[in-house]
């Protein structure tokens, strides 16, 4: 995410982008992926675009599971939880630990 690090866009950019890091339910592995977000104090929400393109949101369906993400140049940890709506769309809930 080159554009979160610019002098000249980080600080705008890193405001709706960042980088979200997970471990795989059934590999164990590490993976991190870029994401948009919007933040409401320690609530992060993630609007999955493409969601049957993309499968490292059903890491978080059901109870969901931890995950961490950059905020203000903080790395910060939760628990996240995806759901589905009835026209399809996922949504990605996190609720930030202190």
């Amino acid at each position: 995410m080159t554009l979160r690090s610019s002098p000249r866009w980080g600080r705008l950019v890193s405001r709706r982008l960042t980088v979200v890091t997970y471990t795989g339910r059934r590999s164990g592995r590490t993976f991190s992926t870029p994401v948009a977000f919007r933040r409401s104090g320690e609530t992060v929400t993630i609007g999955v675009q493409f969601p049957d393109a993309k499968k490292w949101w059903r890491n978080f369906v059901d109870e969901g599971g931890p995950i961490s993400l950059q905020l203000d140049g903080i790395d910060r940890t939760g628990h996240a939880v995806a759901t589905r709506d009835e026209a399809g769309r996922v949504t990605v809930t996190v609720r930030l630990e202190g």
